[in-house]
């Protein structure tokens, strides 16, 4: 008992779900318990991936089955009545002499063919599902997938990290039969792995450190025909538009700074794995898409067609951002044209604004191509969230993952991006109408509204920008403001007289059904410094305080040893200033000399 304490005493034991997992002190592996969030809701949609994967393999081989049996009928029939005519032919011209019970015979006969097994059919058992986590680190993930998805044939764990693959298989041997049976482990570059396995996973997980740009190429070859790509980014400075141009040479897509950002972020996203696709004549169909903690994460299913892509442009937009206000617009890539029953496809005519905004009069910034076509899947929502709820024990993060669930199922679908209703108040300056009040205005004109699982403030609405605006005006008249400068957008927007007179008078709509019943769409974090963590290999300095905490700063330093002496340096208080800088080099890589070691700041 004593060796095996020895053995361990570097490590700490971490569970989650079903799997258990070792953990070296040092950091040597990266793993960041945050990603409960993400690892539960991979799980719940690949449930459902799977129970939908064998529904539509039912409903494949029916479909085949009664198209096969309506075909041997018709054949059967025409046989019959060429018996018929042959047999009134001969009785009547007596040319030949027949048994009189010959064509009855080949009506049995052919009777008896339609009722045997088609010889076309071939019984196509469906074969369980293979999963590839391209970036496995612990593999916590895999052992997970394996230990609590029932139906899977196994799991791949991929990572090009050697001490993250013997992590990974010794905690595949830690996890038992259950696990050793079903994932292997491979030392490998995930992206050379996947392009020389094409479209063999029938699931592929991408959860990297950062961007998955450099993968998705790889990715969209290695999953099968209606396969399910899940795919994480956590580079939102990038995706959200602080770095712009370093966005579009990543993603291919230029950012706009607006409220919107996070759900934008989801929509560059998608719009990538899409250009990616489509190289290959293959194209995608998002089931899930969300923004969770500090990342954004996309379900979507790939399928091959070189018909199908043509679609593409009709799915992707260019928006134009206010500059002065809120308001924004999109503007479609493509169009088709309907002429004597045939389609064509052509470029979208624009643009759909003028050069001054119309509300406010400033100018409009220009982004995209984002994707605008529904980012979830109505039907696949709301199987994930009624299993999630039957499973409620197999969830360490049940609530979090319900409440993203039920907020996305109440989500307009059709309607691209969303306003803050804050932030229109700032713009003109108003005190801010009660969500139910403006929700309900909007509704009483004839509009749909709802709101949005990115924002809490957030909502989404077909209603146009003169509709919302026109609702602020009479809101603005019953709540007078001070006299705010000539020059600003609000001045500009309430200086015009509203064409529709408000309404706002409690609407039945006004609240969802989750609101109604006051079940919890938006939750805190469950503790302090629930975020990123440090890269795996990095050594840990007293700037990564706002990462960790204090407490975990003094206990992961005291455990680091980068050269064989341990390390023992506090960490400063929270509120302190940091004096000594030998832990903080000014430049991203500092070269030392031999007994030094190098140090590379996150």
């Amino acid at each position: 008992m004593a060796e095996v304490e020895d053995k361990l005493k570097d490590y700490e034991i971490k569970k989650e779900g079903e799997a258990e997992i070792l953990m070296l002190k040092s950091n040597a592996v990266f793993f960041n318990p945050v990603q409960v969030h993400n690892r539960d809701m991979s799980i719940a949609v690949l449930r459902t991936f799977v129970g939908k994967r064998k529904e539509e393999h039912e409903a494949l081989m029916n479909k085949k089955n009664k198209s096969h049996k309506k075909g041997n009928q018709i054949e059967t029939s025409a046989v019959n009545g060429d018996a018929a005519l042959t047999s009134q032919h001969d009785e009547m011209d007596v040319v030949n002499e027949k048994e009189p019970n010959q064509a009855t015979k080949e009506t049995e006969d052919v009777s008896k063919e339609a009722t045997k097994t088609p010889s076309w059919k071939v019984t196509r058992e469906l074969k369980p599902p293979i999963v590839l986590e391209a970036l496995a680190a612990s593999g916590l993930r895999s052992l997970r997938y394996a230990r609590e998805v029932d139906g899977l044939e196994k799991v791949v764990a991929l990572d090009n990290d050697k001490a993250s693959v013997e992590a990974c298989k010794r905690n595949i041997k830690f996890n038992g039969a259950a696990a050793i049976n079903k994932v292997e482990a491979h030392l490998a570059d995930a992206r050379v792995y996947m392009l020389t396995h094409p479209k063999e996973f029938d699931v592929v997980d991408l959860d990297p450190y950062g961007s998955p740009a450099i993968f998705l190429d790889s990715a969209v070859q290695a999953v099968a025909d209606g396969g399910l790509l899940m795919c994480t980014a956590t580079d939102l400075a990038v995706l959200c538009g602080t770095n712009g141009e370093v966005c579009y040479s990543k993603y291919g897509s230029y950012p706009v700074k607006g409220k919107y950002c996070h759900e934008m972020a989801l929509r560059i996203l998608l719009a990538s794995i899409e250009s990616h696709a489509n190289r290959y004549k293959r194209y995608i169909v998002p089931v899930l898409s969300v923004f969770m903690d500090f990342y954004v994460r996309v379900f979507v299913r790939v399928f091959t067609s070189a018909s199908e892509i043509k679609n593409t442009p009709l799915k992707l937009s260019y928006i134009y951002q206010c500059a002065g206000c809120d308001s924004f617009h999109l503007q479609s890539l493509g169009r088709t044209v309907t002429k004597n029953n045939s389609v064509k496809y052509a470029p979208g005519i624009g643009p759909v604004v003028p050069q001054e905004c119309s509300d406010c009069g400033k100018k409009f910034n220009v982004g995209g191509p984002i994707w605008s076509a529904p980012i979830h899947d109505q039907d696949w929502v709301l199987s994930t969230l009624t299993d999630v709820r039957q499973m409620k024990d197999r969830y360490p993060a049940y609530n979090k993952i319900t409440s993203v669930l039920t907020t996305v199922s109440e989500e307009l679908h059709d309607f691209p991006l969303f306003f803050s209703l804050h932030s229109i108040s700032g713009t003109v300056k108003c005190t801010s109408p009660s969500a139910v009040m403006f929700r309900s205005a909007v509704i009483n004109a004839g509009y749909q509204i709802s709101s949005s699982h990115v924002n809490p403030l957030g909502l989404k609405s077909d209603a146009p920008w003169d509709v919302i605006w026109d609702i602020m005006r009479c809101w603005v008249k019953n709540h007078p403001i001070k006299e705010q400068p000539c020059d600003t957008p609000g001045t500009a927007i309430l200086s015009k007289s509203p064409q529709l007179e408000a309404n706002f008078s409690r609407a039945v709509a006004a609240l969802s059904k989750a609101q109604t019943k006051k079940v919890k769409r938006f939750l805190p974090n469950p503790e302090s410094h629930w975020g990123p963590k440090v890269r795996a290999g990095r050594t840990i300095t007293s700037k990564h305080i706002s990462l960790l905490g204090a407490e975990a700063l003094n206990g992961a330093i005291n455990h680091q040893d980068a050269n064989g002496a341990v390390t023992d340096k506090p960490a400063p208080d929270t509120g302190g200033t940091l004096t000594d800088e030998v832990n903080e080099p000014s430049t991203k890589r500092q070269k030392t000399s031999d007994d030094e070691h190098i140090v590379e700041p996150y």
